[in-house]
């Protein structure tokens, strides 16, 4: 064999209780299991190299199932925010906005839509517009030996929309929903594993209950699942959850519940009603996961919190209304006294919004801060700091929103279709520590000191759960015949690295990550092994 791993703790995924084995790798799948006392008198497995297990758990690799790494694979060979978790596989094209499929004038306007979450792609060679394209450029990526860690990809229905229809506020004519299934049908056909959607964004927030149900339709055909930031996770969010229930429902389509919480003040200690709602709908048969990231501080862009109506258009008409005092004042109105469908119907709290980020680094002294502890500093009123940083850095800022509770997010995590997600943005001068210790905080935090979940459970969430809802035959389990994904950790000593204050700091007690049988971190060190690629539907 290639590689043994002697007397380990597998926890191989399912759920059940661990056990100790030696575990063998050929040719990037996993050989042969053999159990403790399981030798029967044959000679132990043996490899051209054997790793001492020494106290190390082995898993499945860990499936990201909400990631915003889609430029970041291309330009970071490293990728250690993701490698040093164990994570092995990222869901991308997350929250309806993504790059692929585009045209020229598409591409434009997304990128600079996103540039909070990405940066604005200058440093990439954007030379694909397919789903297939960005797919395939995955796979050739530096010059052809792939990416830090396996990829999959969801067609984002924001951009079907941007491509087929601009950023117009209004229904979709019949030819511009058939132009947007074409579309969904190729994404599909070229690998995308599903849709989502970010349904407090635009333009994607534009489409109706009955244009998302035909999209979902196709999606359904090639059996792939919608995923969506639905309308509202504060005022109106079980409204919502139902919604997105009830629409995939009647699309026959499978649906995963993008960072499912209960946030804002409206929502403490509501999770047991969302809890309810679901359990109704699967008792009933409805096909339905969520993933959830394990901090209680939200994340997005400053330009994300504006009424809908204000960014109708795109980028420059949303400078343009912020740059003219009579409609920047109805804007704080509806923020502030209202409450904007961009910060899901609730009245901003600037004391809960914090700048995690900065196009320009001129703007840099803004991080750190929240909107209302800058607004003091200048004596000015909040809405004319975040309207002045808005216009200054071209609505590229990026945004920690402290509106979470801890009781939800434990709550939410303890459920049979909870998966883990970390919704990390790796851009900004202060990222949300989940970019970098969503994995690592499960194991540590809350299995082993909080025993929310016992570590086997934990550890099922991370990889069979996911690997089942991307329909994936042959990875989430330690099992014979299976890819060799796996993660070697320590359970009395893994814990995030990451903190509020210091977010790109590596997690500790994960010495080894296996991708193909192929060693992407080892003895705590990321290897210049490139060993991911992209991860297409295949049924």
């Amino acid at each position: 064999m290639d590689l043994v791993l002697r007397d380990v703790r597998v926890i191989d995924g399912t759920g059940g209780a661990s056990y100790r084995a030696d575990v063998g790798v050929t040719d990037g799948r996993i050989a042969e299991i053999r159990r403790e006392g399981d030798n029967g008198g044959r000679p132990r497995l043996s490899a051209a190299r054997t790793v001492e297990g020494d106290g190390l758990a082995l898993t499945p690799g860990f499936i990201d199932m909400h990631a915003h790494s889609d430029l970041a694979l291309l330009r970071d060979p490293d990728h250690s925010a993701k490698a040093a978790q164990g994570v092995t596989l990222e869901v991308l094209g997350q929250d309806g906005l993504s790059y692929a499929p585009v045209d020229e004038r598409t591409l434009a306007e997304v990128r600079r839509s996103i540039t909070g979450w990405n940066g604005d792609g200058s440093d990439i060679d954007f030379d694909w517009r397919t789903v297939g394209g960005y797919l395939d450029r995955l796979d050739r990526n530096f010059d052809g030996q792939g990416i830090a860690v396996n990829a999959a990809y969801l067609i984002p229905q924001g951009t079907l929309r941007m491509y087929a229809m601009g950023w117009d506020d209004r229904p979709a004519t019949p030819a511009e929903t058939d132009r947007m299934k074409q579309l969904v049908a190729e994404g599909m056909e070229e690998g995308a594993v599903g849709m989502s959607s970010g349904l407090t964004y635009t333009p994607g927030m534009y489409a109706d209950d009955a244009e998302l149900t035909e999209l979902c339709r196709v999606v359904a055909r090639y059996d792939g699942y919608y995923c969506p930031h639905h309308r509202s996770y504060g005022a109106g969010a079980l409204q919502a959850y139902e919604e997105m229930v009830t629409l995939t429902r009647s699309a026959g389509c499978a649906l995963h519940l993008a960072h499912a919480t209960m946030n804002f003040g409206v929502n403490k200690g509501k999770a047991p009603d969302l809890l309810t709602l679901l359990d109704r709908a699967l008792a009933d048969g409805a096909d339905i996961s969520l993933d959830t990231y394990p901090y209680t501080p939200g994340c997005t862009t400053l330009v994300a919190m504006l009424p809908s109506w204000a960014t109708e258009g795109g980028p420059e008409p949303t400078l343009d209304r912020l740059r003219d005092d009579s409609t920047a004042e109805k804007i704080r109105y509806v923020m502030e006294e209202v409450g904007a469908d961009g910060c899901h119907g609730v009245p901003i709290e600037w004391d809960t919004i914090e700048i995690s980020g900065v196009s320009d680094p001129g703007l840099a002294s803004c991080v750190g801060k929240t909107i209302a502890e800058s607004a003091a500093q200048r004596g000015e009123a909040p809405w004319v700091t975040a309207r002045r940083l808005l216009v200054n850095d071209n609505l590229g800022s990026t945004i920690l929103q402290h509106v979470g509770h801890e009781d939800n997010v434990r709550a939410i995590m303890q459920h049979r279709v909870h998966t883990g997600g970390s919704d990390g943005i790796l851009q900004g001068y202060k990222p949300h520590p989940r970019a970098y210790g969503t994995f690592p905080q499960y194991l540590g935090r809350y299995a082993r000191d909080l025993n929310i979940l016992g570590l086997e459970e934990t550890v099922a969430h991370l990889t069979s759960r996911p690997a089942a809802r991307l329909r994936l035959a042959d990875r989430g389990l330690v099992r014979e015949g299976y890819r060799a994904d796996l993660v070697l950790f320590d359970p009395e000593t893994v814990a995030a690295g990451s903190t509020f204050a210091a977010p790109r700091t590596l997690p500790v007690g994960i010495p080894h990550v296996l991708i193909d049988g192929k060693f992407v971190m080892e003895d705590g060190r990321r290897t210049d092994v490139l060993a991911g690629r992209a991860i297409r539907r295949t049924t």
